[in-house]
C-alpha cells in the first residue's frame, strides 16, 4: 500500500478510516450509554470494579480523540506517522496495563482470552500499522 502525493486515496486511507470509525463508535456508546457500555460491551469489563459513568465518559472521550486522531491519518497522508504513534502508544499501554492487573490477580486467568479480541489485538494492530506507516516509502512528504 503506497501513500498518493497528489490527494488520491490509498489503501491505507480506508484502513484507517475504518479503525477511527471504530474508535468513534466505541467512544460515542461510551458516552452516550455509560452504563449500558459497561454492562453490554462482550468483555467483562465489571470484573476490573464498579461501574463509574464519570470514568467511562472520561475514556470515551480518549477514544473519540483517538477515532479523530485516525481519521485525521487517513485523509491526510503526511500527518499518518505522528498521529497513528501515539494512538499506538495509547493501546500499548492499555494492553500493559491488562497484562499487569491480570498478573497480578486482580481479575481471573481467564481475561487473556476475554482481553485478546479487544485490547491485545488492537495494540498489535496499530503497531503493525504504525510501523508500515512509519517506512519511508510509505511516508509522504
Amino acid at each position: 500500500m503506497t501513500t498518493s502525493t497528489h490527494g488520491e486515496r490509498d489503501a491505507w486511507t480506508w484502513v484507517l478510516a475504518v479503525l477511527g470509525l471504530g474508535n468513534v463508535a466505541n467512544a460515542a456508546w461510551m458516552l452516550a450509554s455509560p452504563g449500558g457500555w459497561f454492562t453490554g460491551l462482550p468483555a467483562a469489563v465489571p470484573d476490573f470494579g464498579p461501574l463509574n459513568e464519570h470514568f467511562v465518559r472520561d475514556i470515551g472521550s480518549a477514544f473519540l480523540t483517538l477515532g479523530v486522531a485516525l481519521l485525521w491519518a487517513a485523509f491526510v497522508p503526511r500527518w499518518r506517522v505522528p498521529l497513528v504513534a501515539p494512538v499506538t502508544l495509547f493501546y500499548l499501554l492499555h494492553a500493559l496495563a491488562h497484562v499487569f492487573d491480570t498478573t497480578r490477580g486482580l481479575v481471573g486467568a481467564e481475561h487473556w482470552a476475554i482481553d485478546l479480541p479487544g485490547v491485545y489485538l488492537p495494540a498489535l494492530i496499530m503497531t503493525a500499522v504504525l510501523w508500515i506507516v512509519a517506512r519511508p516509502h510509505h511516508q509522504t512528504r
